[in-house]
């Protein structure tokens, strides 16, 4: 069995023109969908992630604001700017860009931005929403997951889902999305015994541990479902995932590939939930 490339890519740019039209409507409404990066510091990877989301926001006709404050900034100081931004009405979406320098607490920052305007769905609110199942920011990877799979007509309800990670980023929402559309969800992390036991079961492998080529073929049954979040360098420096590609995918029924496979859906979803929070504002 040779697995079908979920090319993400195509998915991605598909995904922008629906959105580009919806920015369009809105703006003959006279609301023109404003997302605000926060960059503390100069993290060289950091800097290109926040350059791609500046781009795509100008491609799809979004107002696009970076806010670059030194390594040195106070915790006092990046609150007040973020409660500036939570009161602009030009602004939609609040975005700070992770990692942030020790001295600064992540989780207080999260929490300072307003759960209306958490286009990134990290929110304590939007988590909670998440959780039970009402409207809200979903996080942008794992709703970047979702749609991919939505999108290659792959079905996930009674399926048995196998998470490899559990960060709050991607690895515990996404199990809540897949559970969310009634899946059966097993989490595995670094110490879960017998790893390949619980593989080898999964109709449904998302791997998002950061080690790459961490999945073999042995992980994996014939005809599964391989998503990989992976973003890592192997030995000779190139890039590649958390699934050893070129095996598996003779095993796999669906793969991503890295690059092209998760990686422009998660730049993507962050602009559907900035043109969806500025959609809200028609409520108000």
């Amino acid at each position: 069995m040779t697995a079908t490339i979920i090319n993400g890519k195509e998915i991605a740019s598909q995904k922008k023109v629906e959105i580009a039209i919806e920015v369009q409507k809105l703006k003959e409404l006279g609301i023109t969908p404003g997302l605000a990066v926060i960059l503390v510091g100069d993290n060289h990877a950091s800097r290109t992630y926040v350059t791609n989301k500046e781009k795509t926001c100008r491609d799809l006709g979004m107002y696009s604001v970076l806010i670059e404050l030194p390594e040195e900034t106070s915790q006092e100081d990046l609150l007040a700017k973020i409660e500036e931004l939570n009161g602009d009405p030009a602004i939609h979406g609040i975005l700070v860009q992770l990692p942030l320098p020790k001295h600064i607490s992540e989780s207080k920052v999260i929490e300072s931005i307003s759960p209306l305007k958490d286009v990134d769905g990290f929110h304590p609110i939007n988590i909670g929403r998440m959780m039970t199942g009402q409207d809200s920011f979903l996080p942008c990877t794992p709703f970047g997951i979702m749609v991919l799979l939505e999108a290659t007509e792959i079905s996930v309800a009674g399926k048995h889902v196998v998470v490899v990670g559990r960060s709050n980023i991607v690895g515990k929402p996404v199990g809540q999305l897949f559970l969310n559309q009634h899946a059966t969800v097993t989490y595995c992390h670094s110490r879960t015994k017998d790893l390949q036991f619980h593989t080898s079961q999964a109709d449904i492998i998302v791997a998002a541990v950061g080690i790459a080529n961490f999945i073999k073929a042995d992980h994996v049954k014939e005809g599964a479902v391989v998503i990989d979040v992976g973003i890592n360098r192997n030995e000779a420096g190139k890039l590649c995932g958390d699934v050893a590609f070129d095996e598996v995918s003779k095993k796999a029924g669906y793969i991503t590939p890295v690059p092209k496979g998760v990686g422009p859906m998660t730049i993507t979803m962050l602009m559907y939930n900035t043109l969806k929070s500025a959609k809200n504002t028609l409520r108000f």
